[in-house]
């Protein structure tokens, strides 16, 4: 496969430059199946399992029988928090429980690299030269998004935007925290379900080589000649 090309823009909105993207990672394939299987185990990683009830041993209060065994013409009670009477406990109901399981590094590694051919495919991959703030001024964030065509949309929740940095400064993270539809986060840390809970992602220059850092060099599929040894017996 060719290697996909793709331009480089600065805060500006002008093309500054080309990339040509590593055919090791954008090879165009995607494992729909496990990107699945990994967002669903970061999602449940994210749960907090505190939902809880009480049963009836735990329930404060009905420690005395409510009316004596026989003889009453009532049906036989030992505690007023049975689970068949008002402010009684509950059965089966909810626990703390941990809703967490672990996923293999090489999954999450080729989920990431299915969700960024995903976006490359859909041409949401954005390369950014450079971005920096003298200032923490939102509207100068707001001017480089309006710059690269990046608008929101009203009424619409998906249309968010996903920047990625290879360091995070501060002047920047407290401009981008008034934008709603925009997240920024470091390229060393990012994640599947990062990547496809946004539209479109934009990374810079450096952030796009700390994120291919991650996969480890170009693997050679190439295998090796292996030449034929002649044994020692044979050659005597």
């Amino acid at each position: 496969m060719e290697a996909i090309t793709l331009p480089i823009y600065n805060t500006e909105g002008k093309e500054v430059d080309s990339i040509k993207l590593n055919t090791s990672v954008f090879d165009g394939d995607v494992n729909t199946a496990v990107i699945h299987q990994v967002i669903n185990a970061y999602r449940a990683n994210q749960r907090k399992g505190l939902a809880a009830t009480k049963t009836r041993g735990e329930v404060s209060g009905g420690g005395k029988k409510p009316w004596k065994q026989k003889g009453t013409g009532r049906a036989r009670v030992g505690s007023t928090r049975s689970p068949l009477w008002r402010h009684g406990g509950v059965v089966f109901g909810p626990h703390p429980r941990d809703f967490s399981y672990p996923i293999p590094a090489k999954l999450k590694a080729l989920a990431l690299k299915s969700s960024l051919n995903i976006k490359v495919g859909e041409n949401h991959l954005i390369v950014l030269d450079k971005i920096s703030l003298k200032e923490p001024k939102t509207k100068e964030v707001a001017a480089i998004l309006s710059n690269l065509k990046i608008v929101p949309v009203k009424g619409s929740k998906s249309n968010k935007s996903l920047l990625l940095l290879d360091k995070v400064d501060e002047n920047l993270k407290m401009a981008i925290r008034n934008i709603n539809f925009l997240s920024v986060d470091l390229a060393s840390s990012a994640h599947a379900y990062e990547v496809m809970s946004h539209q479109k992602l934009i990374i810079t220059k450096d952030g796009l080589k700390s994120l291919l850092n991650r996969f480890g060099p170009a693997k050679n599929t190439k295998s090796p000649a292996v030449k034929n040894k002649v044994p020692d017996e044979v050659k005597k």
